[in-house]
């Protein structure tokens, strides 16, 4: 079986029925074999006849669709230059589009020495075990057109987006309408069942937390565990082999794009958490899984002062180096196969700053960014930021181009701050509900630039939030000392979920997440809901689940029983956003009037009933803040230039503890008031004159529609 010369573009194994194609950029290899391993894992090696611009190549007469195999590559080992080739190491293809198998944890799998898993060793001395029993192998895969009956990207507009941040195999395995062959798997989310609770929920977006292929960590295997929520990623184009339902060995591709057509059919797009920040490598003593031992100075920052360590601005103990142009071809074609080939519709880059990093400092100007921007693919789909990373001068909220939204985590703490009475008063609070000016304005971005969330994937979820005052993160195995210690969260008096047994204590901390909520989804901005919010989800006071793929993590539907009115709350609210576009604008707010003589476009009241004074915004004891929206006051215009005209409303959002009376605004800025919501009164009801005094429950969320909209005094 020699190969045939093959051709050095594309990259990764190219399927035809005449014969295979394998090509891979290894610029200082001395010689690269393409290993083939046959259902009992014989395995035969070849090696590519030829390089040409750094690409090793070589054509392989019939190999077929779901052939398993691997590369070793040949070169110096010396870590002190940077070179860390050993081809007694099998290693992914970094264009691998499927993924067969595991990761084992052995010995082995280190390219430098290391006895056990247990103790040390010197990255710097080539280990000559052979790893290929105990490492995943890349699949050839036929890439043959796939029915995708018409499917087209919903392309919902940003400022009508509504994220939904959720798990492919959390959300489903414990749903009872999903059959259990297909829960935790990408026809499990497909499901007609899973389906239907995304639409009638009311969400557009469905964010997928990280389904390139990835693997746990050697150590977490050796003390038996595991890493549930992926970011570890081992081969950037294949997705995650452990969701699929229907085989490994290429079916995941077709199965993730069946999933993809679902999702768009129901009108919901698919967003991808992505981690091209670092690899699954880990750091210098990580294992040698794939990039390391093909070009390791290229692919990863490496300590100029000791060229055998790594630089780690991402705190996994590599960085990936995207400045590199070998590299950041690399990124950029996983990119566009994502949205060419498997149809999503965006992108949640983790990590984001790292990526912008050119040599050390963080340069939004840097190759990553110049490229992202002028792709014709990419700069037409979803792009979201975590706009920060762990090196220096990493966090970069508000600092991201124009294409780009971000995770605004000064969102999230001004939201928990307030409603458990820790704020400085309300001024900054006032800033996120109308869509963080002081963070995006100045740049000439939009309010959707800022992704408003409360609770993420990372931290405690919303139910955890207030019933929880410390992290309890036992079960990780790690002595508690994982996860934040900063979560600005409140148990309200007894800590842990059994406190919910007071049934005062209950409702107090069911209105608090229906403060939360209602804050996130009447705010300026573009909402992110972690899944299982709406439904009081809990991971029992564990703020960092990483390596639980167990019920800790998976959603319990049951609880739709527990709590149906926080259900019922979220889709009243989104069934409420989607209806006004005076709370989903599109650009910044003025704090004047539209037209003269008129009422601002938004207005800020006291308790008093009049405008907010300097001093009130001022007052680091004030709890309560009434946000008049004015419907008459948009100043975007719709799609052929017509005025865009809503209703207008009036919100107050109170954290004191004690109830408070309120006076609402004069004639001039409405003729009568009608309770739309209310978070301490499911029900409530009525409607208030001009200057009327209304009492606010404590801790309380109290939303009013304006009637009679007057155009002057």
């Amino acid at each position: 079986m020699e190969p045939w010369p093959g051709h050095w573009t594309p990259l990764g194994a190219t399927y035809d029925p005449e014969a295979t194609n394998f090509a891979l950029w290894a610029p200082e290899a001395e010689q690269v074999e393409v290993c083939l391993f046959d259902e009992d894992d014989t395995e035969t090696r070849l090696v590519l006849p030829n390089r040409t611009f750094d690409i090793w190549h070589g054509s392989v007469p019939g190999v077929r669709a779901g052939q398993r195999y691997g590369f070793r590559v040949h070169g110096p080992w010396d870590p002190e230059k940077g070179h860390r080739f050993n081809p007694a190491k099998l290693l992914t293809d970094p264009y691998a589009l499927a993924v067969d198998g595991a990761l084992t944890a052995h010995a082995a799998i280190y390219g430098h020495v290391r006895p056990s898993l247990d103790t040390g060793g010197d990255h710097r001395v080539r280990d000559d075990r052979d790893s290929a029993p105990y490492v995943p192998k890349s699949v050839v895969v036929d890439v043959h057109p796939f029915d995708w009956r018409g499917d087209a990207p919903p392309r919902v507009p940003w400022a009508e987006t509504v994220l939904y941040e959720t798990h492919v195999r959390g959300f489903t395995m414990r749903h009872p309408d999903v059959p259990e062959e297909l829960r935790g798997t990408y026809a499990g989310l497909a499901h007609p069942a899973a389906i239907e609770y995304l639409t009638s929920l009311g969400i557009t977006t469905v964010e997928l937390m990280p389904v390139h292929q990835y693997v746990s960590e050697p150590d977490f295997l050796h003390r038996g565990s595991l890493n549930y929520w992926g970011y570890n990623t081992l081969a950037f184009f294949a997705p995650h082999n452990a969701y699929s339902s229907s085989g490994t060995r290429g079916q995941q591709v077709d199965e993730f794009k069946a999933m993809v057509r679902a999702l768009h059919q129901a009108g919901l797009e698919v967003i991808l958490d992505v981690v091209y920040n670092h690899t699954a490598e880990q750091g210098d003593g990580g294992p040698t899984l794939s990039y390391r031992g093909i070009a390791n100075e290229a692919y990863y920052h490496v300590d100029p002062a000791d060229r055998s360590r790594y630089l780690d601005y991402t705190g996994t103990g590599n960085t990936f180096r995207v400045a590199h142009p070998a590299v950041l071809g690399l990124v950029m074609d996983s990119l566009r196969y994502w949205v060419s080939e498997m149809h999503v519709d965006g992108f949640r880059f983790d990590l984001a700053s790292a990526l912008a990093r050119s040599m050390h400092d963080v340069d939004m100007l840097g190759s990553f960014m110049t490229v992202i921007g002028q792709d014709p693919v990419l700069r037409e789909v979803k792009l979201i930021a975590e706009p920060w990373d762990v090196g220096p001068g990493g966090y970069q909220v508000g600092e991201f181009p124009h294409l780009w939204t971000e995770w605004n985590d000064r969102y999230r703490d001004s939201v928990r701050d307030h409603w458990r009475g820790a704020a400085a008063g309300v001024r900054d609070l006032a800033f996120r509900l109308s869509g963080s000016s002081d963070l995006y304005a100045d740049d000439r971005r939009r309010p959707y630039a800022s992704i408003n969330y409360v609770t993420a994937h990372d931290g405690f979820t919303m139910r955890d939030l207030v019933s929880y005052d410390r992290k309890h993160n036992e079960a990780n195995g790690e002595q508690n000392r994982d996860g934040t210690n900063d979560n600005r969260s409140w148990n309200h008096g007894i800590e842990g979920i059994a406190g919910d047994a007071d049934e005062a204590l209950r409702e107090l901390r069911v209105r608090q997440i229906k403060n939360m909520l209602t804050t996130m989804l009447l705010s300026t901005g573009v909402p992110m809901l972690l899944s299982g919010d709406e439904l009081g989800r809990t991971q029992r006071g564990n703020n960092n689940a990483y390596c639980q793929d167990n019920e800790i993590s998976w959603i319990d539907w049951s609880l739709a029983a527990d709590h149906p009115e926080l259900l019922e709350h979220v889709r009243r609210l989104l069934r409420f956003r989607r209806a006004h576009p005076v709370v989903r604008q599109r650009r910044f707010f003025e704090g004047v009037p539209v037209v003269d003589g008129g009422r601002k476009d938004i207005a800020w009241f006291a308790p008093s009933g009049a405008e907010m004074t300097e001093a009130e915004w001022h007052d680091g004891a004030l709890r309560t803040l009434g946000m008049y929206l004015n419907g008459e006051g948009i100043r975007s215009r719709g799609v052929r230039g017509e005025p865009i005209l809503d209703e207008s409303f009036l919100l107050y959002v109170h954290a004191g503890a004690e109830d408070v009376d309120v006076r609402l605004p004069g004639r001039f800025w409405a003729r009568s008031y009608e309770v739309v919501l209310d978070t301490a009164d499911a029900g409530a009801d009525g409607r208030h004159r001009p200057a009327a005094r209304v009492r606010l429950t404590g801790r309380s969320c109290l939303l009013l529609r304006v009637i009679d909209r007057p155009r002057d005094g």
